[in-house]
């Protein structure tokens, strides 16, 4: 099975100031694609139960939201042309890095073994495929949650690589992420300096919804934000981030209009009750401001500049943003990411300066 490559600090954008995108999602086409990557029972265990050609994706391929039409190929799964994405994300939205996130099987599948042979393979697959190919892609380290163990042994694998400059998560899993089951994992991720990134997409065990199951995409894909939300309170609540104090999190696809209001809320909630949660040292608002960040797409805000600027103030900082283009995703129209209303000195701050100040790797490349 081949090796990830020893770590090179290649690409950059010879002295000047590095644009990253954060979030863009190279496609597996099927289970077959990742067989070089897998030991030969894995191999046969897939062809004999006749699940090689599989689809397992946690967006729906066909769904309008999952692919632009210009962006779409036919007989293809989106965003699996490495040179399209190159062409789009790098060349014509202007970055010099982009953070390829593959939202792939191994995150849902129900078998521990199953996840984590398919977790490897794709990361395997993404370095050999995509970051040997062009010089100017990095990528999260995919693991299988089903087994915190497992997935610590694949962040230790994988960390030899500089390429790799976090790891990834969904934002539904079995648990929520708070959870002392889930810590062999932040261990993993502090010992290596590592962000998490914790992104919209479902293992779907559990309804998305509080009331049970949605009937349409449309629903499952608006009730996200609560998802989020979940996630981060619990983080806090069962002192994941004190536990972890040199971890950053990075909500992916999460939106962005939803925080001002739950950092109030949850803020006003932990002054009457903080007595449960003394490990909690300030307002949940702070914890919100200094350990997580937001991708910028979706953009779930009118373009409006002074709107912009309300909601910039609301969430306690422009360090908060981070620039994502969400390729192949249809978030936005054109061959912009960026609203028009989006202040400059924000704009440069979103796509250089908070990039850097959490990807440590990346520093590497300037």
């Amino acid at each position: 099975m081949p090796e990830l490559s020893e770590a090179r600090p290649d690409g950059g954008s010879n002295g000047t100031a590095l644009k990253i995108d954060c979030d863009v999602h190279p496609g597996v086409p099927t289970v077959e694609a990742l067989m070089p990557y897998m030991d030969d029972y894995w191999v046969d265990e897939f062809r004999n139960r006749q699940i090689d050609g599989l689809e397992i994706a946690t967006y729906p391929p066909n769904a309008p939201l999952s692919c632009r039409p210009d962006w779409r190929r036919d007989g293809e799964r989106p965003g699996a042309d490495r040179d399209q994405l190159s062409d789009v994300v790098l060349d014509t939205f202007g970055s010099d890095i982009a953070i390829c996130n593959p939202v792939y099987g191994g995150l849902v599948a129900l078998s521990e073994q199953m996840a984590a042979v398919l977790c490897r393979a794709t990361n395997c697959w993404i370095a050999e495929q995509w970051l040997d190919r062009d010089p100017r892609l990095r990528s999260s380290i995919v693991v299988p949650a089903q087994n915190p163990i497992l997935a610590a042994e694949e962040i230790e694998r994988c960390a030899a690589d500089a390429r790799f400059v976090q790891i990834m998560l969904l934002v539904a899993n079995e648990l929520l992420l708070g959870r002392q089951y889930y810590w062999p994992i932040y261990e993993a991720a502090q010992k290596h300096g590592l962000p998490i990134c914790i992104h919209a997409g479902s293992m779907y065990r559990y309804p998305t919804t509080p009331s049970g199951w949605p009937s349409h995409y449309l629903q499952d894909y608006a009730a996200t934000p609560q998802l989020f939300t979940a996630q981060m309170q619990n983080l806090m609540s069962e002192g994941a981030l004190a536990r972890f104090p040199g971890i950053t999190f990075v909500l992916a696809e999460s939106g962005i209009s939803w925080l001002p209001p739950y950092m109030w809320r949850a803020s006003r909630t932990w002054k009457g009750v903080r007595g449960e949660v003394p490990w909690i040292k300030r307002a949940p608002s702070a914890e919100v401001r200094d350990r997580f960040r937001v991708t910028l797409q979706p953009f779930d805000v009118t373009d409006d500049h002074d709107r912009i600027e309300k909601l910039v103030e609301q969430i306690g900082g422009e360090h908060m943003l981070l620039f994502s283009s969400d390729f192949p995703h249809w978030q936005f129209d054109g061959d912009d990411p960026v609203p028009s209303a989006m202040p400059e000195h924000l704009v440069r701050k979103m796509r250089t300066d908070n990039p850097l100040s959490i990807y440590t790797r990346l520093r590497e490349d300037k």
